[in-house]
């Protein structure tokens, strides 16, 4: 079901596709229009970043999973500046086009994953930078985590990421961490075995759930 009070109108950051290199988010594209939209933000622009095709596996696993309409953010090519908005996000009142054009992919979602980095024991700038730019759209929706790194599985950037979106009234549902010492990437493909695929289905499950829960709050706002 549809648990948003604002309309799934496209966005120009959805449906991002493999003929500008970035993630294909047109293969397996579910066509229901009453199920809950997913959004998957792919935090890391670093050139050569692990997290796109990561990013593009848990998609693709999201699709499968079958119970949501799934559409992909990658932060590489939404480009968003370093913060250059003059008012409160909380406001709303956006002077940039950059920013109408993120704010109308995240107000459109009814759910949300960051695909994200462990960088120096923390998350990366860049997911915190788009985070920042809004506020109203963030609000009340469930989120998951998928999180790399080595020895630690990008667990840290996760636990520090989870007092920032719960202060924006985001609920976190579940989280895959991803061990690239045991996990790689070969041809610019990931392929998560059994366990990374239970675990993302399990999360997909409580997103949903969670995403039924908050839809009375989400249509309030």
């Amino acid at each position: 079901m549809t648990s948003s009070s604002q309309p799934k109108t496209a966005s120009p950051h959805d449906d991002i596709n493999a003929n500008n290199d970035t993630a294909d988010d047109t293969a397996e594209k579910n066509t229901d229009p009453t199920q809950s939209r997913l959004l998957v933000i792919i935090g890391s622009t670093r050139p050569g970043r692990v997290g796109l095709p990561i990013g593009k596996w848990f998609a693709q696993t999201a699709r499968r999973h079958g119970k949501f309409d799934v559409h992909v953010a990658d932060l590489a090519t939404v480009g968003l500046p370093l913060l250059d908005e003059p008012g409160h996000p909380r406001v709303g009142e956006y002077q940039h086009e950059h920013t109408r054009k993120w704010s109308a992919t995240v107000a459109a979602a009814d759910a949300i994953v960051f695909v994200i980095p462990e960088y120096n024991h923390g998350y990366n700038a860049a997911t915190k930078n788009a985070i920042d730019f809004l506020h109203a759209e963030w609000q009340h929706k469930a989120v998951g985590f998928v999180s790399y790194g080595g020895a630690s599985s990008g667990m840290r950037a996760v636990e520090q990421l989870k007092p920032v979106v719960t202060t924006l009234n985001m609920v976190p549902a579940a989280e895959v961490n991803i061990s690239l010492f045991t996990h790689e990437v070969v041809d610019d493909v990931f392929v998560g075995d059994d366990r990374l695929t239970a675990g993302a289905t399990v999360m997909l499950d409580r997103l949903l759930s969670w995403t039924t829960a908050l839809q009375s709050l989400r249509q309030s706002q």
